[in-house]
């Protein structure tokens, strides 16, 4: 790992695993990141096993911090109870000890979007920002980050909160998949986000939001729809999001 790079982050998704040096300076990747497609039996064994190629390809000292961005909610030596995109077989497992296991050394996991989160409150969008954060990425479904004061507020799911009656899940009706899947122009779709973005407006009277996930690259064409008052603005990082964060996290915690 060249000089530059104080930590290495780790972004599990369920199709990619994609991992980087990262200067936490900057924070942006010391050197290009390395992809490696999901097993498609992904299970912690596989999964883990992958890790440990990319930390070897990457000759990671023992010393650097390692942080791997998760796409469950993660406590802290409990097990996970819940899984949506990986193998079942995860369920009843310990995350961090079996990637430290594997990898021989400690690491520290967190959610997948509290990762990327913590690195727009640090490096992006939010830098700077005093108050309520809530940053989302939308996608397949809705990920949610709650940052207050600089203070990560772990593993919400805000992106399954009810609508009404007609809409019990959020991001069955406003995630960038469902777009997708419906064929919605932007516009269309902003009025399903105004009506997500306002609810959550209204429960937790946020400072600021932060829209990322791949869509967030058309953000000119949805976000000056969103009829909420609380200012919206997309996010900087965007893809390289996942690994920054966890790689900062993974610092804060040595």
């Amino acid at each position: 790992m060249i000089e530059t790079a104080q930590a290495f982050g780790v972004d599990i998704g369920g199709s990619g695993i994609k991992a980087a040096p990262v200067d936490l300076e900057k924070g942006e990747f010391a050197e290009p990141r390395l992809k490696i497609l999901t097993p498609e039996v992904s299970t912690p064994q596989a999964v883990a096993a992958i890790v440990r190629q990319q930390l070897d390809h990457f000759e990671v000292p023992a010393s650097a911090p390692v942080g791997i961005a998760f796409p469950a909610p993660i406590k802290p030596g409990q097990k996970l109870d819940f899984m949506a995109n990986l193998d079942q077989s995860w369920i009843g497992v310990d995350v961090t000890e079996v990637f430290s296991e594997a990898c021989g050394r400690p690491v520290v996991v967190v959610n997948d979007a509290d990762a990327a989160g913590l690195a727009e409150q640090q490096y992006g969008a939010a830098k700077g920002q005093n108050g309520l954060v809530i940053a989302t990425t939308l996608g397949t479904g809705i990920g949610t980050a709650l940052i207050m004061n600089g203070t990560l507020v772990p593993n919400t799911e805000l992106g399954h909160i009810m609508l009404d009656a007609k809409h019990p899940d959020a991001e069955k009706w406003a995630s960038s998949g469902v777009r997708e899947q419906k064929e919605l122009g932007y516009k269309k779709w902003a009025k399903r986000l105004t009506k997500y973005y306002g609810l959550m407006e209204k429960y937790f009277n946020p400072d600021l939001f932060v829209v990322g996930g791949g869509v967030s690259r058309q953000s000119d064409k949805f976000l000056p729809y969103v009829d909420i008052k609380t200012p919206i603005v997309p996010a900087k990082l965007r893809n390289e999001a996942g690994i920054v964060g966890a790689a900062y996290y993974a610092s804060t915690k040595q």
